[in-house]
């Protein structure tokens, strides 16, 4: 049975905050709000968009727009302002060479992870990549392992969930699947500790060798 690896792409693959704080700054302004210093906004790197634009003062009626203004500026230039993580292209060229199966499984939509692969030419590691709708299905990250799991016919215990969030190691535990939390993304050990991340890994150069030992079950 092929061994699948199920790999975030914002603080896993790439350190994705000029982009993105730099996205919703632009957003909140053209919408008349104030800003929060850069700084202040790194908790916005991981949750969909959805859910952190209200925590920043956008009413209902105007996520919408909030999307617009963010996804124009993103889609400009700001998605590739995402340097790779040092390590990360090496440690995919180790899995995939022990047979791992890797999957990109994002809550940013598929239509913009799939040219920020490309960009940084680490597309052709994946077997399939995966990502939240415009529209705003599968913005849960448990809705959209659900999805990774019928459509790519995944065995949840021949799997492994790689992120920095609680979300990715939440909706790892709603479908049964082992996680590995990395140290080196926006998370940290707090609230991957507290989230109930089954490893914990600090270094992108360890991580190949973790997902082989949670392979061969000595991890």
């Amino acid at each position: 049975m092929t061994f699948h690896a199920l790999v975030d792409l914002d603080g896993t693959i790439t350190d994705p905050r000029p982009g993105i704080l730099g996205a919703y700054r632009h957003a909140l302004t053209s919408l008349g709000l104030e800003a929060p210093p850069a700084d202040d906004l790194l908790w916005v790197i991981g949750p969909p968009l959805r859910h952190s634009f209200p925590k920043l003062g956008v009413v209902p009626e105007r996520i919408n727009d909030a999307l617009e203004h963010y996804r124009a500026f993103y889609q400009a230039g700001a998605m590739f302002d995402a340097p790779v993580y040092t390590g990360m292209p090496e440690t995919f060229d180790v899995l995939r060479a022990e047979g791992v199966r890797l999957i990109l499984a994002t809550s940013k939509p598929h239509v913009m992870a799939r040219p920020i692969l490309e960009h940084f030419r680490l597309d052709h590691h994946f077997h399939a990549i995966h990502g939240s709708e415009l529209d705003g299905r599968n913005d849960d990250k448990g809705d959209l392992l659900a999805h990774i799991l019928a459509e790519e016919g995944v065995d949840p215990a021949k799997a492994v969930m790689i992120g920095d969030r609680l979300f990715d190691v939440k909706a790892a535990q709603r479908h049964g699947i082992p996680s590995i939390g990395v140290l080196w993304g926006y998370g940290g050990h707090h609230e991957l500790t507290e989230a109930g991340a089954t490893h914990l890994c600090a270094a992108p150069d360890a991580l190949a060798a973790l997902v082989t030992a949670v392979r061969a079950g000595r991890a």
